[in-house]
């Protein structure tokens, strides 16, 4: 039975406590094993740690951080096969998914390490002669990492990676369901030489985690999560005016017209709403057809959603997975019988099945109407509600009609339609005739109720960064 400890200064530290958080695989509902919950006197010693270790890294040059990096990317690649045990133990995904993920993660830390060189200053032009404008990027200092469930491997180098080429240094607070696997990382940390107290990962309660968001050396609050856990980090941020960079929910449209490749467009939505049992913040979760197609497409979206078993990825990685846990479960299944209840079709699925694990069926509703739950919502699961348009001005209007804004999917083969979605969707992404990815790369940032700030590309290293404007007379 695996007991993991907390990683601070470089080192796994001997409990304070006999606290522990126990850990279950949503699979087979058997435990996994327990991590030591961290005290607050724990929790302040890792900021600590990470703040005297940022004097020293932060004076690096960024190409000595740089190499850092890329020997941290290969250990990661080294222990990719552990860290996708650990993965696939406690989140439910095949072993192959898992160790994917934990090199994909080494990918985006290696791309970071190469902005090196190209973190760059403006020089401006001023209005007094004889004098220079000088803007520097500097780094912020303590980064609190708050990584979410789903994708916790890639997404706890996509936010580490990029404060740590910045010159910062963090402290990571792993989601409580899927916390083995951060410890499985933490070990890639001391492989690869990073200086002690650069990288510091501890589990916590929430108590605890606010005593770590409102030290008064955190200067940068990142999550990834649910627009209520956002606003409590925004009260977190008050305390000592720490910046926020908050990824939040999503409720991505596809909007599907009539000239669209049918077939490749509701195997692509298929996939995207089953992929992780429906758990990422980029899912298609809600469809809008265009009337003269939405019978045949409608026809293919249930014969192909009906095809998708579901089971346990550790017999047979082509099965749909479980949801986190019972609540999840339980939440998303409410949802369905309350959209039933006003007057959606059940076209497949909606049942809980019988048995262990956290498993809830592909399901398929028609008949949606705009202002329904189901619609307005974020389900976070592996439902697909369908409604039908006249013409793209109105498929636009119930598409941007949202408190979200992250991500956004159009099948299309008119260039004119695209350029005027491209122009009008209200969201932080829009993907043609594919569905979402996140390259890294790129952007990924969401409007409205869906973020502050972004991840991935220039503009996520970015944030990791503030400015040092100095003005000098000669």
């Amino acid at each position: 039975m695996r007991l993991e400890r907390n990683f601070v200064n470089g080192h796994f530290i001997e409990p304070a406590s006999d606290a522990l958080i126990a850990v279950y695989n949503p699979a087979t509902e058997a435990l996994v094993g327990h991590v030591s919950a961290a005290t607050g006197a724990e929790a302040t010693a890792a900021v600590d740690a990470a703040a005297a270790a940022q004097k020293l890294w932060g004076k690096l040059t960024s190409i000595e951080r740089a190499e850092h990096l890329r020997a941290f990317a290969d250990a990661l690649d080294a222990c990719a096969e552990n860290i996708g045990a650990a993965l696939a133990a406690e989140s439910g995904k095949s072993v192959s998914d898992a160790s994917n993920e934990a090199r994909y993660a080494a990918q985006i830390t290696r791309y970071h390490a190469e902005w090196a060189r190209r973190i760059e200053g403006e020089i401006i032009p001023s209005d007094s002669p004889n004098e220079n404008l000088f803007l520097h990027r500097e780094p912020i200092g303590v980064v609190a990492c708050l990584i979410p469930f789903n994708y916790p491997v890639y997404t706890l180098l996509r936010k580490i990676a990029p404060a740590l080429i910045a010159g910062n240094t963090v402290v990571v607070r792993p989601s409580n369901n899927t916390p083995t696997s951060a410890f499985e990382i933490a070990k890639a940390v001391q492989q690869s030489g990073l200086p002690a107290g650069v990288v510091n990962i501890l589990t916590m309660d929430h108590a605890t985690a606010a005593a770590v968001c409102t030290h008064k050396a955190v200067g940068l609050i990142t999550l990834t999560g649910s627009v209520n856990a956002g606003r409590i980090v925004l009260d977190y941020c008050k305390a000592n005016i720490a910046k926020p960079s908050l990824e939040l929910g999503g409720k991505t449209p596809a909007i599907i017209e009539a000239d669209a490749d049918l077939e490749a467009a509701a195997s692509a939505i298929v996939a995207s709403k089953t992929t992780h049992c429906g758990q990422l913040c980029t899912a298609v979760e809600r469809v809008y057809v265009q009337e003269s197609v939405y019978d045949q497409f409608l026809a293919l979206l249930k014969a192909k959603i009906s095809a998708v078993q579901f089971g346990d990825r550790a017999t047979d990685a082509s099965l749909m997975g479980p949801l986190v846990n019972a609540s999840s479960r339980q939440n998303i299944h409410a949802m369905v019988e309350r959209a039933i209840a006003d007057g959606a079709v059940l076209e497949t699925g909606g049942f809980i099945p019988e048995g262990h694990g956290h498993f809830y069926p592909p399901t398929l509703l028609s008949n949606c109407r705009q202002d329904m739950e189901i619609i307005q919502e974020e389900i976070f699961g592996p439902v697909l509600p369908v409604l039908k348009y006249r013409d793209i001005d109105e498929a636009l209007a119930m598409a941007n009609d949202h408190q979200f804004g992250l991500s956004s999917v159009l099948y299309t083969e008119n260039y004119r339609t695209t350029m005027k979605v491209a122009n009008a969707i209200e969201a932080g992404e829009l993907y043609v005739n594919r569905t979402p990815a996140d390259p890294y790369q790129g952007f990924h940032a969401g409007w409205k109720r869906s973020g502050l700030g972004g991840d991935d590309g220039k503009h996520g290293m970015l944030e990791f960064t503030q400015t040092r404007l100095v003005v000098m007379k000669y």
